[in-house]
């Protein structure tokens, strides 16, 4: 098992940027493919970001254009959501998660047992 603790986010100006942090702690001896969704109001839960549990592949959802890069922090099972030119539609809860699935891209929500409690993300037009 695993429990996953995130921070950052807050509020910026359409065209700026933030970062999230997102690591395990507990028993998290084993690595995890780690992700980052979103959820915007009134909106379904969304794919953002990915990386694989082994070996440097990344992965995003489709909409991003670029914008966003996930990327691994020290320790085990941490990592980073790198997000730039941010607007308006970007604004929801982000969440990080983790999985012990490897079969890259997993969009689903439903395949990721693990999850962080999630922060806020504000983009002013």
């Amino acid at each position: 098992q695993v429990e996953l603790e995130q921070s950052g986010g807050g509020s910026v100006q359409a065209g700026g940027s933030l970062r999230l942090y997102c690591a395990g702690y507990g028993r998290t001896f084993t690595p995890y493919s780690m992700g980052w969704f979103r959820q915007g109001p009134g909106k379904e839960r969304e794919f953002v970001a990915a990386i694989a549990k082994r070996g440097p592949n990344t992965y995003y959802g489709d909409s991003l254009k670029g914008r966003f890069t996930i990327y691994r922090a020290s320790g085990m099972n941490a990592v980073y959501l790198q997000m730039n030119s941010l607007t308006p539609e970007d604004t929801a809860m982000y969440y990080c998660a983790a999985t012990e699935l490897t079969t890259h891209p997993i969009v689903d929500a439903h395949d990721w047992p693990y999850w962080g409690q999630g922060t806020q993300v504000t983009v002013s037009s």
